[in-house]
């Protein structure tokens, strides 16, 4: 299980609540990234405000973070377990771990610490 942050109903920062999930798994193609920092971004306060999710997407907020590689799914051979990423996503940042398209995570400079680089991937 992991914590994780959703907007209980439409409006302001007092409507984010702490849940439990099940931390999710990679699927082909995917990384399991074990989130250190997450991005805010205009979506993520549009979402909060009540904005419709599409088809499939998780009601986690968060669109970007920064972390580490905990898992890989099928056919990953790009990256490896415990590499510092920062990761582009369509939801599920603002949790303990997220899952990410393997081609929309990017490698952390050594220079970049983790805090900035979750601002990097959406916002740049």
């Amino acid at each position: 299980m992991m914590n994780a942050i959703v907007a209980r109903e439409p409006g302001g920062p007092e409507v984010l609540a702490l849940v439990q999930r099940n931390v999710p798994q990679p699927g082909p193609g995917e990384v399991l990234v074990r989130v250190a920092c997450a991005g805010v971004n205009r979506p993520d306060i549009l979402q909060r405000n009540g904005m419709p999710l599409p088809p499939g997407v998780t009601n986690v907020l968060g669109l970007e973070v920064s972390g580490t590689v905990a898992a890989l799914g099928a056919g990953v051979d790009s990256l490896a377990p415990g590499a510092p990423v920062m990761a582009l996503l369509s939801g599920g940042g603002y949790a303990g771990y997220c899952v990410a398209r393997a081609e929309l995570c990017l490698p952390v400079p050594e220079n970049l610490p983790l805090a900035q680089a979750a601002g990097v991937p959406e916002a740049a």
